[in-house]
């Protein structure tokens, strides 16, 4: 791509090339220089830098600086980096690492990705070749173990989810809340971005581990405790907010009529497994686990392999309207196995009865009604299914 049409279409997407740098002052200087080859708009964060960094900066007056007094992370860089870029009104921001691994050559790409793709709303992560010579094996080993957990986080599959070569769209970073400092910024960036709905992709770029002068700051035990403890949190948040918020929207996207045709009745899984999902949504539905029946559904479906958008449409029979109903059957039937004396009338029943009086056959009741009602919904369910796939083969036949 033309040099000067590059630096047109910089301008005309409104973006730019961040720097984030500390102690690389031995490779700043090469780096710059091959930004600056493709474009001007290009913003050196100087993380508190004990160096000759300052001097080199000094070289290029027609950039952007920012010196931080203090050493904070890079990731406390980038999100200084993101805000002065947004104040400068620009779009999108290409970010390369400043000790020499990456190439400069590969910005077009960025661009041209950027350019091509329909949805302007992405975020594109360099993707490296982990097999190629000189590649250390822990890098190779982190690279794995990071793509793994933002799959189970996310539900997209990366081949390179920690290089530091990306372009983010600032228009859509700038809603997130981000936290980190270090280098697991990385990792917070693209999961919050996919949560929030941002397409993150790969481009293949190329890379350079065997540089003399390169110098990393990665703390391998430090900095993998601190990216492990944040995956681990990132799992519990996917798990208990993410994945059934996710179920949620989409039903009431649907709404009912194109969820039983689509997703009850059109769905590939065999009507053993649908009547499974129906089972698991009512047993938990009415089990007594209020407050909780959305992340435990959930968290079942995915465990047993089942259709989890049935199950949780299905743990939907606890609905506000049916709770009173719900509570006055469960007292009712475990004041009864029980032998216990139930006085209460069903216009006594509501969502704020005192249930510790009557906790112990509350629970046995519900108990009893969450699994008689699962195994008779799951057979009505099979049945059901089995006599309309066999119509649709009779139909097609």
């Amino acid at each position: 791509m033309d040099q000067n049409l590059l630096s047109e279409k910089f301008n005309t997407l409104r973006c730019c090339v961040i720097i984030p740098t500390y102690n690389n002052c031995k490779t700043l200087k090469k780096v710059i220089e091959g930004v600056l080859v493709y474009t001007e708009n290009a913003i050196v964060v100087n993380d508190g830098s004990s160096d000759s960094t300052s001097e080199i900066l000094a070289q290029f007056p027609q950039i952007q600086k920012i010196h931080l007094s203090k050493n904070k992370g890079k990731g406390n860089a980038l999100r200084q980096g993101f805000k002065q870029a947004e104040s400068l009104g620009y779009n999108y921001a290409i970010t390369i690492d400043s000790d020499g691994q990456h190439f400069p050559e590969d910005i077009p790409a960025f661009i041209e990705a950027l350019e091509n793709d329909t949805n302007k709303e992405i975020l594109l992560i360099g993707s490296r070749n982990m097999t190629q010579l000189g590649v250390p094996k822990k890098s190779s080993f982190g690279n794995k173990f990071s793509n793994f957990w933002f799959w189970v986080e996310t539900g997209s599959r990366l081949q390179d989810t920690q290089s530091g070569f990306r372009l983010y769209p600032l228009f859509a970073m700038k809603n997130l809340k981000l936290y980190t400092d270090k280098f697991e910024f990385e990792i917070e960036a693209i999961v919050k971005a996919a949560w929030s709905g941002v397409e993150v992709k790969n481009i293949p770029i190329q890379v350079h581990y065997e540089l003399e002068d390169r110098v990393s700051h990665f703390r391998p035990f430090k900095d993998f405790t601190r990216i492990s403890i944040l995956n681990t949190w990132f799992v519990l948040v996917t798990f208990f907010y993410i994945k059934p918020r996710n179920l949620f929207r989409k039903l009431k996207k649907k709404g009912f009529k194109k969820f039983f045709m689509e997703d009850f009745l059109g769905s590939d899984d065999s009507a053993e497994k649908k009547a499974l999902s129906i089972a698991l949504g009512v047993f938990i539905g009415l089990s007594p686990l209020w407050g909780f029946q959305t992340i435990v559904v959930i968290f079942l479906a995915l465990l047993l392999n089942l259709n989890k958008v049935i199950a949780f449409a299905f743990s939907n029979v606890s609905i506000p309207p049916f709770i009173p109903l719900i509570l006055y059957f469960s007292l009712k039937l475990g004041s009864w196995l029980l032998g216990e004396n139930f006085v209460l009338s069903m216009s006594e029943i509501d969502p704020s009865i005192e249930l510790v009086k009557y906790l112990k056959s509350y629970i046995v009741g519900s108990l009893v009604l969450s699994v008689t009602a699962a195994i008779a919904c799951g057979i009505v369910g099979y049945v059901f299914l089995t006599l309309f796939e066999r119509k649709k083969i009779l139909d097609n036949g």
